[in-house]
């Protein structure tokens, strides 16, 4: 089950919502003193209620999967406590801990590909053929930041399992991000409160993210799709970048907007999760692009890897690069995942003794120039899996031994022109800018609120009505971050 689709719209989310408020009612009925509730967090039933539908979201596509993540959670529920409990052996929970969530990682993500390249090298094993549970690297990297965090007691350790399986499988983050650190919403889990404008906000928010997606994503891979896949071996050089600019703003609409509706859920249910997205291709450079994108995963490796090999103090280069293998490594089992990170990661260390030294005497227009061109080709190597597949499309994109134009490409550009220019405005802060213009121009802050929102209910009603338009009779609306 995805965000995006109209069963979850308009069956699971207002089945959610009435038992959820269902509990809520329960909840504030036992907080006014009836004794037959006894002593109960004040969260008690709502928490139960969040829980029992994120398995059933979990469960809709890949039941047997649940179980998996149920064992998850058991291990680090015990893995905490043993680091909380035991003074003497912290480490050694600690260490038990992260080993049991990286072999369950690596058993279900990694293990036919190593497999694989044993085959390759003239070692005959067996390749095993499991399939890979949705969400995994997220909810196991949540998993990690939390033994880790207990251990440097940044985050107090969970004695309650259902509070701690609620954390990890939590419905509007579970299988494509956020990754949300214990400490972020470790006080809500237990007392959390939605006022009416945490509600309105929220719902405001998930309502542009599911206009992301539908709107722009779902368009933009089709315009990626006619010319990568299906038209790959007849690419013109302008085909060539055409598919690919499509394919970065598809990336782009889609995650941001799944981060955007889990960020929004979360806020209506009262969890305030950290922003995932900042504007990325308004960067200046691409150490700025990945400060920019995807913010949780680059927090998270440079909180518990980075640092901890050295940082900044020894071994720069080296720690750089091996955070960037690893980048590339949790997005797949595949070398051109891998050469993707090592790329970026190499343009990040170069950067570092360069240009991060000199952009202030750059003018800011090339520096974007220069940021964008490399993010574009850097999409081309995550693209294709294939490696003979991005050998053709590289020598369209460089227009060697290609065409350089022809009219397929000029009726895709002029027949989804207005696809192109919403894509591009919306990749620009344009909300911060109409407040500074509202706030500019009119003068009474009661007219400003109003018309803040009026346009917000405008916007929310245009997103619903075109997107559910547009997911009637949908083919392709699976979110690209699931598979990772």
């Amino acid at each position: 089950m995805v965000f995006s689709d109209l069963f979850f719209l308009f069956v699971f989310l207002p089945a959610f919502m009435l038992t959820y408020l269902l509990a809520a009612w329960i909840d504030k009925k036992c907080g006014m003193g009836n004794s037959e509730c006894g002593t109960r967090n004040v969260n008690t039933f709502r928490n139960w209620a969040l829980v029992l539908f994120s398995l059933i979201f979990y469960a809709w596509g890949e039941p047997v999967y649940v179980f998996l993540m149920l064992f998850c959670v058991l291990v680090n529920y015990i893995a905490g406590l043993g680091i909380a409990r035991q003074e003497q052996h912290r480490k050694t929970a600690l260490v038990i801990g992260l080993v049991c969530n990286i072999l369950i990682l690596c058993t279900f993500k990694y293990l036919g590909f190593f497999a694989e390249q044993l085959n390759n090298i003239g070692i005959p094993v067996s390749v095993p053929n499991i399939a890979l549970p949705i969400g995994i690297s997220f909810y196991t990297f949540q998993s990690i930041s939390y033994l880790i965090d207990v251990y440097r007691r940044e985050s107090p350790v969970q004695r309650r399992f259902g509070d701690l399986l609620l954390y990890v499988s939590m419905f509007p983050q579970l299988i494509a991000g956020p990754i949300v650190r214990y400490n972020t919403v470790s006080s809500e889990i237990h007392d959390r409160h939605v006022t009416a404008n945490d509600f309105a906000d929220g719902a405001f928010r998930f309502l542009c993210g599911l206009g992301k997606k539908v709107i722009l994503a779902n368009q933009l891979s089709e315009i990626s799709d006619q010319f990568l896949v299906n038209g790959l071996h007849s690419l013109t050089m302008a085909g060539a970048w055409i598919g690919i600019i499509a394919f970065t703003l598809q990336i782009y609409f889609d995650f941001s907007g799944y981060s955007d509706m889990a960020i929004g859920l979360g806020r209506c249910l009262g969890f305030h999760f950290n922003e995932n997205f900042r504007h990325p291709y308004c960067c200046n450079s691409i150490t700025d692009f990945w400060r920019r994108w995807h913010i949780s995963l680059g927090s998270f490796f440079r909180d518990y890897v980075y640092i901890p090999l050295g940082g900044n103090r020894q071994h720069q280069a080296v720690n750089i690069l091996a955070v960037w293998f690893l980048t590339g490594m949790w997005h797949g089992a595949s070398w051109n995942f891998i050469l993707w990170g090592v790329y970026f990661g190499l343009i990040v260390m170069i950067e570092k003794y360069t240009l991060l030294r000199w952009k202030d005497h750059i003018p800011a227009f090339l520096l974007h120039i220069y940021s964008l061109l490399l993010v574009v080709a850097g999409w081309g190597i995550f693209y294709f899996d294939d490696f003979n597949q991005m050998i053709v499309f590289f020598n369209a994109f460089f227009g060697n031994y290609v065409e350089a134009f022809d009219f397929v490409d000029q009726t895709v550009l002029t027949d989804h022109l207005w696809l192109w220019i919403v894509a591009l405005i919306f990749c620009l802060p344009i909300r911060q800018t109409l407040v500074d213009l509202t706030e500019r121009y009119v003068s009474s802050e009661n007219m400003r609120g109003l018309a803040f929102t009026t346009s917000r209910i405008v916007v929310s009603l245009v997103m619903l009505i075109l997107s559910v338009a547009l997911l009637v009779g949908a083919t392709n609306n699976a979110f690209i971050y699931t598979r990772f």
